[in-house]
């Protein structure tokens, strides 16, 4: 193990250390934050008032469009000179989530990774190669600090050159692979054009993430690069990857809990529910010097379990996302949300309003396909003209959301109303459970 101390404590005690740093957590974020101030006053609860972990129960929820009103850096606990290096989301929804991070949170972030990649197997003389991509986005950069607390030797190569990556997963010996899941498989592709054996490369562990994936999934990989894959979870509003990564039982992702405190919750009435629950995640940071995120909904639904894994370790496993419980949807390790393809479906002409997003898996890799509602003169018209009209729908959605779709143009009026609420605009028939 990385930290025998921290990871097989009691669970009294990791009970006991969370409530200290909560306390903390919330005073500093009470005093330093005026975003925090005027919330918890509105609400008529102070740091005082956490006595206990359940407590935490008297605390608003933090969700994505708070922090989306604090943009830039509204959410900053320390003077800006104090902040090292900032990462954000795409934004793809309005302004972007913004995460600062001092080098005491650089520290714990790359001191959450090793451990991680310790449950994985590795150690200081392995060669990581990671595929995730590098600059605002999370994913590179935490598995990078965890490599370099580690000790192994990473090899920064991001995402895509993937004849490359086959090149220099054979020369340099790489024993550990770092890649989404959909982007494993195809390298997985090239790699078997490319002759390479996976029997002989002797890789000792794959680590993915950033997609909803299912057991044969897994069974795919593993099967492909003849070693075993485990999955990390991570958020960058909280700070990127790490914040639960599997050990060798492969069953749950252990969530470090000395700097995280996970909750779930009923997403409908927002009532905390108990271990073994399948319900909303809701994460608290409680120890980040640059920005404390204090009970943020994730959306991603889960379940939590406290017993002692097989492997010895104490700190809850948080089983594989399987859901939102919002509209959002991942697909190829983008997040996609209807507004989007909105957007990109009123710059056309001669559609109508009205679309549905549907999302199938027929094998490993998701598809994704729009149908929308052609008007009535074009599809009347020749289809030559419907063909250039789904070009251009095609096109602008791509261009929206940074990946290639299916698009099908329907009669008028073919797609369901709703008279009663909310529309359904996104049917997901993948087997994600």
């Amino acid at each position: 193990m990385w930290n025998e101390e921290i990871e097989c404590m009691s669970r009294e005690d990791i009970f006991e250390l969370q409530l200290k740093k909560l306390q903390a957590t919330v005073k500093r974020a009470f005093d330093k934050i005026p975003f925090y101030t005027e919330k918890y006053t509105n609400a008529n609860v102070f740091p005082e008032d956490i006595e206990t972990l359940k407590d935490i129960e008297k605390l608003p929820f933090l969700t994505k469009d708070d922090l989306r009103a604090c943009y830039p850096f509204g959410m900053f606990a320390v003077d800006k000179k104090e902040i090292i290096e900032v990462h954000s989301s795409s934004g793809t929804t309005g302004k972007p989530v913004v995460s600062g991070y001092t080098q005491g949170d650089i520290d714990n972030w790359g001191e959450i990774v090793a451990r991680g990649l310790t449950m994985m197997g590795l150690d200081e003389d392995d060669i990581i190669q990671n595929t995730h991509g590098y600059g605002l986005f999370t994913g590179g950069f935490g598995v990078h600090y965890g490599a370099h607390r580690l000790g192994a030797t990473i090899i920064p190569i991001s995402t895509g050159q993937t004849r490359r990556q086959v090149e220099i997963m054979a020369d340099f010996g790489t024993t550990c692979l770092i890649f989404t899941p959909s982007y494993g498989i195809y390298l997985g592709e090239v790699a078997k054009e490319e002759g390479i054996d996976f029997e002989k490369l002797g890789l000792k562990a794959i680590g993915f993430g950033a997609e909803m994936w299912t057991a044969e999934m897994r069974d795919r990989i593993e099967e492909t690069f003849k070693t075993k894959a485990y999955n990390i979870y991570g958020l960058t509003e909280l700070m990127g990857p790490g914040i639960g990564m599997e050990c060798c039982a492969q069953n749950g992702l252990h969530i470090a809990e000395d700097f995280f405190y996970p909750e779930i919750i009923d997403p409908n009435t927002g009532n905390t529910l108990p271990e073994g629950t399948h319900g909303e995640l809701v994460l608290t940071n409680l120890e980040r010097e640059s920005m404390p995120i204090i009970r943020f909904r994730t959306k991603d639904l889960t379940a939590l379990h406290y017993d002692t894994c097989e492997c010895g370790r104490t700190l809850a496993r948080m089983e594989r996302i399987t859901g939102r419980s919002d509209d959002m949807i991942k697909v190829k390790g983008v997040a996609v949300f209807p507004s989007q393809i909105e957007k990109a479906l009123l710059k056309v002409s001669d559609i109508e309003p009205h679309y549905q997003i549907i999302v199938t898996r027929p094998d490993i890799m998701d598809e994704i396909e729009i149908k929308v509602e052609a008007s009535e003169a074009l599809f009347s018209d020749d289809i030559k003209e419907m063909m250039g009209v789904k070009r251009k729908i095609g096109e602008y959605i791509q261009n929206e959301i940074g990946i290639a779709v299916n698009v099908s143009l329907v009669a008028p009026k073919s797609i369901p109303r709703s008279t009663k609420g909310k529309i359904q605009r996104v049917i997901d028939k993948r087997n994600l459970h």
